[in-house]
């Protein structure tokens, strides 16, 4: 079994402003950047190897907390397509994002965008090849990178509430089974001071 940490990003302006982000580069903002500086990772975390999305925002997050990750193509967010750049609000208000949508969970696809189990699609080989590798990890992704990570280790569907709600500021531990599949450890383990 290998142990796999992951954390999402700091903030960053369009996180601020419930911006859709996907594929878009954008940097942490500066209260983004103040707020990963005073982030703090379990010692035992800081021997693993590290990977991050290949996105500003996440390898900055990573280079703040004294990493020296590599980077990991299958970690970057989801791709929103079309909606990308715009606000949550918005598309529900306009009747673009509607209830008919979040009900299908995992197999929602925005217009041009990828889906939640596109995304796992793409986390899987990766996972597996961790767990071959046996080594401890620590990954910094986005928020669809882990709820995708989640629903595979827990069957959620994507539809109802989680049972556990993942919070900004904090990492959640998995473990990997040799092939690869995850289960869940910790959720929500603070690493602010």
């Amino acid at each position: 079994m290998t142990d796999l940490i992951i954390l999402r990003h700091g903030p960053t302006a369009w996180n601020a402003e419930r911006r859709l982000q996907g594929s878009i580069d954008e940097p942490l903002s500066d209260a983004g950047r103040v707020r990963v500086a005073g982030w703090r990772l379990p010692p035992d975390a800081l021997s693993y190897r590290w990977v991050t999305s290949p996105k500003r925002r996440a390898w900055e997050t990573a280079r703040l907390l004294g990493l020296d990750p590599t980077p990991e193509p299958r970690l970057v967010e989801m791709n929103w397509g079309d909606w990308e750049g715009r606000l949550l609000d918005e598309l529900r208000a306009g009747g673009l994002l509607s209830a008919e949508h979040e009900r299908m969970g995992l197999d929602f696809r925005p217009p041009g965008g990828e889906s939640p189990r596109d995304v796992q699609n793409r986390l899987k080989p990766w996972l597996a090849e961790v767990a071959a590798e046996g080594r401890a990890t620590g990954a910094v992704a986005h928020n669809g990178v882990m709820r995708a990570l989640y629903a595979l280790a827990t069957g959620w569907d994507m539809i109802a509430k989680p049972a556990d709600r993942l919070v900004d500021g904090c990492f959640h531990r998995f473990r990997l089974a040799p092939d690869g599949t995850p289960t869940v450890m910790a959720m929500n383990v603070s690493i602010s001071e």
